[in-house]
């Protein structure tokens, strides 16, 4: 019997996570990819607005920090293999205080524990790079030390994140005596067209974020490091891009795979995650 994914898409905020959600839907309705629905999907709203202002050429306003509402899309690939994809359409500051609050609101218990596989949406070029005491050998914090009153400790984004893989991990109930294999996990780094690099996905993620590869390969046995750009370039939120506006969302966005292939179909680290592909 077929294995019945459930696929948790989980990102801070800024990440791009909504126009990401926007641009799938808008995929799956053009039918221009290599999924399409399979049964009706729930609490669209916050994906048809965005959808709405990018037809129009603009980006959409971020989801508010307070704000939990779960979009399920039950979706269906090529060969029959079925998935629901899980949107927590969350303000991405709740994110980052699940490790700042330590604790995992009871809505997000239930669908970490069930998630047969992760999409985790991290933004580069937003990441703080400064040298913390996760970052820098112990022997430079001893020759540097000043009369001056130590500033207030708080842990690099890298760091952070760790954290954060820990907490869900711990959720998840998972042994980490061995790499996993459930739940398969797929790192999408967004808003690739602001980077400009060539370098291949997995390289980049472990040139700009050693300790946080070095934890993902670790503890899983073939995690996928894939770029994404769901709108392509920068939309402004108030000025209409014409161009956008008269191609169509649906002709704007584009993935990089792990080997350095580019696709227009921004569906496929979801159709990867269900066919089982590395």
């Amino acid at each position: 019997m077929t294995e019945q994914h459930t696929i948790l898409l989980i990102g801070e905020s800024n990440v791009g996570k909504t126009h990401y959600g926007a641009q799938f839907l808008k995929r799956l309705m053009a039918k221009a990819c290599a999924l399409k629905m399979h049964g009706a999907p729930t609490n669209l709203e916050a994906f048809t607005t965005a959808l709405g202002c990018l037809t129009e050429g603009m980006s959409t306003d971020h989801t508010p920090a307070s704000s939990y509402v779960e979009s399920v899309w039950p979706i269906q690939d090529d060969s029959g293999r079925l998935a629901e994809l899980v949107w927590p359409d969350y303000g991405g500051e709740q994110v980052r205080n699940l490790v700042t609050d330590r604790r995992i609101p009871a809505a997000w218990r239930e669908r970490v524990l069930n998630a047969t596989d992760w999409v985790v949406l991290i933004r580069l070029h937003s990441l703080r790079s400064e040298e913390d005491l996760f970052s820098r050998p112990l022997q430079s914090f001893a020759t540097s030390k000043t009369q001056s009153e130590p500033a207030a400790f708080e842990p690099s984004d890298q760091a952070r994140m760790i954290e954060l893989f820990q907490m869900l991990l711990y959720l998840a109930q998972t042994s980490l005596e061995s790499p996993l294999s459930k739940p398969r996990l797929t790192i999408l780094l967004s808003c690739w067209d602001e980077i400009q690099t060539t370098e291949l996905p997995p390289d980049l993620l472990a040139a700009r974020l050693p300790m946080l590869w070095s934890f993902v390969r670790s503890n899983w046995i073939s995690p996928s490091v894939i770029g994404l750009s769901a709108l392509e370039k920068a939309l402004s939120k108030t000025v209409p891009d014409v161009d956008y506006a008269m191609r169509g969302p649906e002709d704007f966005g584009y993935v990089i795979l792990p080997n350095g292939e580019r696709s227009n179909d921004i569906t496929l680290p979801i159709q990867q995650l269900m066919t089982g592909a590395a």
